[in-house]
Formats: structure tokens, sequence, C-alpha cells
């Protein structure tokens, strides 16, 4: 335990900045805990973010893709407009993961076994995205795009799919108890049969 709160101490603390159109991929970011702060229109991609710590962090407009997410700290951000394609949310510090997402790419990123619990997606395209074995629990999936994305054995107890289109998901394979779906969108969660609903 001293030795966490030693590395704790180490870090510096940066809180209420405004980091607009920065290029990351040019520009190391300092190893720090970023609280409050405002990233606009940088560049992340491919970037080394493992250990860096965001609490109560916006990113709105930023690239994101393929950066890199070691023990990362997303606590209470939001993510707007932004490029994420390929991340592995997985290898974040999953204990204190919560973010939000609205507009954006998601492809081909992974949230095995995370819990996301009230995670909002917002306008988002999530193709193949993976979330087998993650907690989904009351999550809103508001008009996104979820072609091809894995569910398996995926809680989705009182998921919110209702305005998400292009989804296949096996309810034998997932617990989707209470979850809500529209008369449209049944087709995938029977896809599965091989049967023709008209």
């Amino acid at each position: 335990m001293l030795i966490n709160l030693s590395l704790a101490m180490e870090k510096i603390y940066i809180e209420d900045k405004t980091f607009d159109n920065i290029d990351f991929t040019l520009q190391a970011l300092e190893l720090a805990v970023y609280e409050g702060c405002t990233f606009t229109n940088c560049n992340f991609a491919g970037v080394n973010l493992s250990h860096q710590h965001f609490a109560d962090c916006t990113f709105t407009g930023c690239n994101m893709a393929m950066a890199l997410l070691g023990k990362t700290v997303f606590r209470d951000v939001q993510f707007a407009h932004c490029k994420m394609l390929g991340l592995h949310f997985e290898h974040c510090h999953d204990i204190l993961f919560a973010a939000g997402f609205d507009h954006c790419t998601l492809n081909l990123s992974s949230f095995y076994r995370l819990k996301l619990k009230k995670t909002a997606f917002a306008h988002c395209v999530l193709q193949e995205v993976d979330f087998t074995e993650a907690d989904l629990t009351a999550a809103i999936f508001d008009n996104c795009d979820l072609a091809n994305a894995v569910f398996d054995n995926t809680v989705l107890e009182k998921a919110d799919f209702r305005t998400a289109f292009n989804y296949t998901i096996n309810p034998q394979q997932n617990k989707i108890k209470k979850a809500r779906f529209s008369a449209s969108g049944l087709a995938g969660l029977l896809r599965q049969y091989d049967i023709e609903i008209v």
C-alpha cells in the first residue's frame, strides 16, 4: 500500500487545463493525473497513454486510433466526435473505468470483460467491437451501428437497444433479462436460427 501511495505522489497533477489542436505524436503528453481537463482536436493516434490518469476530462474531436491503454485510468470521462479505432479498453485500469461516448467511431475496439454499467453510447459506430463477457447492465445504445459487434456471455440486462441497429445478439449466449429492443430490431435476436421474418 505504501508503494502505491508513493507512486501516486510522484505523479504530477494537472487541473482544469485546455489542450487545443496538439499533435501528441510529435509532442509527448506528460505523464500525470489530468483532472477536469479538456482536449479538443488533439491527435493521439498510436500514442502510448499507458499509466495516464484522466478524471472528469472531456475529449472532443480527437483522433485516438490505436492508442495504447495499459493501466490507463478513464474516470468519468466524456468522448465526443472522436476517432477511436482499435482501442483495447480492457487494458485500462478496470476498477475506475467510467466513460460516455457521443458521435464516436469505435470500430474494432475491445471492451472485453469490462464493467460498463449504465454506459451511454450515443450516435456511435461500433462495428466489430468486442463486448465479450462485459457487463453492460442498463447501458444505452442510442442510434448506434453495431454491425458485427460481438456479444458473447455478455450481461445485457436492462440495456436499451431500441434505436440501435445491425446488431446480432444470441439470447442463449447472453443475459438479456429486461433488455429493451424495438419490434424492428427483433431480427437481430433471431438471426442465428436462420428463419425468415416478414
